[in-house]
């Protein structure tokens, strides 16, 4: 096996994490990297002895030594422009979500990755959390029978919220509780969900123009019913601070998970209580990796360098983006919305519509 040459476009929060672990692994031979915050390029570059750092995001497309792209790069609005010129360049692509804006976008994202035979996979990082995965294996292996019903419930701090908001008006059901559809579905296939019912709850950040909760029903194609509930408007106080609560039910068992990472306090004069390690994509602790997001992008070279298949299929992440739609559409009709959600009538989430 011959390492793979990386090329990561956007070096912020994930980004840097992806290009750390990039930079770490014996499967990349050569990493290059664009961001238009020329110090942070020179930072992460320093950081992660990357070859290339331009402002420019089309040189790496551009080069042809490069095999594999991480897309990282911010608004949101630029994940289909960008991921579908490194598909069409012939790189195999991991795209932070949302897959796109828009279904039809998605489709066409799809349709060129499987017409070139590319690996082509989204940022669903919470599928590689050892909780989450447990879920999976218990389905899986007969532990809890077969499911009747999921709760979830995922809140972070305003500030955190606030940083995410500042970027596209997109809602907590395409923000947040975007991971814990892709976790449902996952562990349900090959069920399908048929119908979506939301509500949204205003408070603390109304004067930035989003709800601080979105409520999400999913009744699947043989009954069960999945609930997700997401906020983004916590306190202030560990900055990145996540919490989640899950109650997966079956005909057999029970799994009930308490991931509100609170088992870790640091207690000082100077900021007061703060929860370390609590983050969602998680984060470095010298040596270590305290986290699902690393593990994520270690697969995705394997996937690339061993012809392995990625863990996030594109048609699902593609489906749990009808489903936030759907449950986006249902917030602003205030109806139950069926599924599936024609193609011509995706939109941007209900927030970039309502603030426009």
């Amino acid at each position: 096996m011959e390492p793979i040459s990386v090329g990561i476009i956007g070096t912020g929060w994930c980004g840097e994490i992806r290009a750390v672990a990039a930079g770490n692994s014996a499967l990349v031979g050569s990493l290059h990297l664009a961001e238009i915050n020329e110090e942070r390029l020179s930072e992460v570059a320093a950081q992660t002895g990357a070859v290339t750092a331009t402002t420019d995001w089309e040189e790496l497309v551009a080069d042809s030594g490069i095999q594999a792209m991480i897309i990282s790069a911010t608004p949101e609005t630029l994940h289909y422009p960008m991921a579908k010129a490194a598909l069409e360049a012939g790189k195999h692509v991991l795209l932070e979500k949302p897959i796109s804006i828009k279904l039809e976008e998605a489709d066409e994202l799809i349709r060129i990755a499987e017409a070139n035979n590319l690996k082509f996979t989204i940022g669903y990082s919470q599928r590689f959390n050892p909780k989450q995965a447990l879920v999976k294996r218990s389905l899986n292996d007969g532990t809890l029978g077969d499911p009747v019903s999921v709760l979830v419930s995922r809140h972070i701090t305003r500030s955190l919220g606030a940083k995410i908001g500042s970027r596209t008006k997109l809602s907590p059901a395409a923000m947040e509780a975007t991971h814990d559809i892709d976790f449902s579905l996952w562990c349900l296939e090959p069920r399908l969900p048929v119908r979506v019912y939301s509500q949204v709850a205003w408070g603390a950040r109304q004067d930035q123009g989003v709800p601080d909760t979105q409520v999400i029903v999913i009744t699947m194609d043989d009954g069960v019913t999945v609930t997700i509930g997401a906020g983004w408007s916590l306190p202030p106080g560990y900055p990145n601070f996540s919490t989640t609560w899950i109650e997966f039910l079956g005909t057999e068992g029970a799994l009930i998970m308490d991931a509100s990472h609170k088992d870790i306090v640091l207690n000082t004069i100077k900021d007061g209580v703060q929860f370390p390690l609590s983050t969602m994509p998680g984060e470095y602790v010298d040596h270590v990796y305290a986290g699902p997001m690393e593990r994520e992008t270690i697969h995705f070279f394997e996937a690339v360098a061993y012809d392995r298949p990625v863990m996030v299929e594109p048609r699902l992440a593609r489906l749990t983006m009808e489903v936030y739609l759907a449950a986006d559409l249902s917030v602003e009709t205030g109806q139950v919305v069926e599924l599936p959600v024609p193609v011509d009538e995706s939109q941007p989430s209900l927030l970039s519509v309502i603030t426009s």
